[in-house]
């Protein structure tokens, strides 16, 4: 059962980053927590453990991170009374996994500000670490005896959550032989945006929408996450991982569990990633002709000249690997029956985004010469947090003349509470013990089956690899997997596309 803040403020926590000075810290985990912090959100007593195996001074550590936190909190610089007060819960600790002094004087530590609170304390035990390290790491705490209490003790996993499904289920098995599953906090930072947790709200407390969320209404869907960056200094990393791996698996596939997934019994962690897995289990085999990879060319993104993905820093000359991969699938249930789910991801694409549009089916007996069938909702993720249905309006004047108009949902302007950024509230939750917003091992192992199919097939075969230049939407093939649904790609949100008339001259 998770805690209630009140209860958590009482409850003293101690938070361990492995790869406390990395970029995952310095840009969202450190800001995260002093957002946390100057918001009220975290314990009276907490204490954050960076390990970092550089021998730093804790005044190094202290300038990096106040760095970070004036470059990519969303609250700006940091207030200079607050940050002392914040900096000295920041404990720098110097240790190597491979050392095997490391997780003694880590225990030792930690027991000691257990008993200066004189209570034995919440403990995070956060992996920001590339996964060569998860094993060396959970053995360390599990021979130590460090997480060996479920109600207090949470291990927080980075994706990837292996390369495939063998792997995934190794590592599921390497973490469950010393954890409780109900310990162990898969992050998937997509789940933490305000927009993705109001799609529950928006279903499920919204009756209006619930007759309307299923195949006789709905004529297909689309998730598409376009990003506008190449794989920078990921070049290694990328070229053994590939779109399908880095963005299919994970994060496209969660939001389609979000949107697909039936009403859960009741708004606890378990029944709602029980209706994910259901859901991720009815997806139908994937075919081959079902999905186009491709792989971008030099181009320009942004005004700025982009290199060929080959010529990208540790990018085999001759890789096969792709960087944009668009699919179609079927889920087999009685809510989506014969529902087209159109997938897109890319990188180098014309600009960041992350979409999710369902398509209405046309209206039946259609009295209005004009009606455009036109009905979509559009959730925005990124990088505006809105939802907007297009509906068909009359036009003003004499004449019955119908024209889509944009019924907008915009967070800034709905609420006058700041959204959190994802990791203030995936954080927040790890510390209450709440697992709503995490992936469950059933879940991680069900996304890997559905896509290993293709995986194997690609294996197979090097041919079918298509082209598009940076800066493009893709290769032509992508727009013609739309066309077999009758569908095109939604490029951006109405709230992104120019107005439909000039505003009226007259108004406010």
């Amino acid at each position: 059962m998770s805690l209630s803040l009140q209860d958590l403020k009482k409850t003293p926590a101690s938070i361990v980053i492995f790869g406390g000075f990395g970029d995952l810290s310095w840009r969202k985990l450190i800001p995260a927590l002093y957002n946390l912090f100057i918001g009220g959100y975290l314990p009276e007593n907490f204490t954050i453990f960076a390990m970092d195996y550089h021998g730093r001074t804790d005044a190094a550590y202290d300038k990096h991170m106040l760095e970070g936190i004036n470059t990519f909190s969303r609250t700006g610089k940091a207030d200079p009374e607050k940050w002392n007060i914040f900096k000295d819960r920041l404990d720098y600790f110097q240790g190597d996994f491979t050392v095997p002094d490391t997780f003694p004087r880590l225990k030792k530590a930690l027991e000691d500000y257990d008993k200066q609170w004189g209570k034995r304390a919440i403990r995070v035990f956060y992996y920001s670490v590339s996964p060569g390290f998860i094993q060396m790491i959970t053995e360390g705490l599990s021979k130590y005896k460090m997480a060996n209490n479920p109600s207090k003790d949470r291990i927080v996993i980075e994706k990837p959550f292996g390369t495939d499904l063998a792997s995934a289920q190794k590592l599921n098995k390497l973490l469950t032989k010393d954890f409780k599953e109900q310990q162990i906090y898969r992050i998937d930072h997509y789940l933490g945006k305000e927009v993705v947790q109001n799609i529950l709200a928006f279903r499920f407390a919204n009756h209006i929408f619930e007759p309307l969320w299923r195949s006789g209404e709905v004529d297909h869907i689309q998730i598409s996450v376009a990003e506008d960056v190449s794989v920078g200094t990921r070049g290694k990393y990328y070229d053994n991982s590939g779109a399908l791996r880095d963005m299919i698996q994970n994060h496209l596939l969660q939001l389609l569990s979000v949107i697909a997934m039936d009403r859960p019994k009741s708004y606890t962690a378990e029944c709602i990633r029980d209706e994910k897995v259901k859901v991720l289990k009815s997806v139908r085999k994937i075919k081959p002709e079902e999905v186009v990879r491709a792989q971008y060319t030099a181009g320009t993104v942004d005004g700025n000249k982009q290199a060929a993905y080959i010529d990208e820093v540790n990018v085999a000359r001759n890789s096969k690997t792709e960087t944009f991969v668009a699919l179609k699938l079927f889920i087999d249930n009685p809510r989506w029956k014969g529902v087209p789910f159109l997938l897109r991801t890319g990188k180098c694409m014309p600009k960041k985004s992350s979409l999710i549009t369902i398509v209405f089916k046309p209206t039946p007996n259609k009295i209005f010469k004009d009606d455009t069938n036109s009905n979509r909702l559009y959730i925005s993720i990124q990088p505006e947090q809105t939802i907007n249905l297009i509906v068909d309006g009359k036009v003003p004047g004499i004449e019955m003349k119908l024209q889509p108009v944009n019924m907008d949902f915009t967070y800034n302007d709905s609420f006058c509470e700041p959204s959190p950024e994802a990791y203030e509230t995936l954080l927040l939750d790890v510390l209450e013990g709440d697992t709503t917003l995490f992936i469950r091992d059933d879940q991680v192992e069900t996304a890997w089956k559905i896509v290993m199919p293709i995986l194997d097939y690609w294996k197979k075969t090097s041919s079918g690899l298509k082209k598009y230049a940076a800066g493009t939407e893709g290769p032509k093939a992508s727009d013609q997997l739309a066309k077999s649904v009758g569908a095109k790609w939604a490029l951006s949100s109405p709230n992104e596309t120019p107005l439909l008339c000039e505003p009226r001259k007259d108004k406010p």
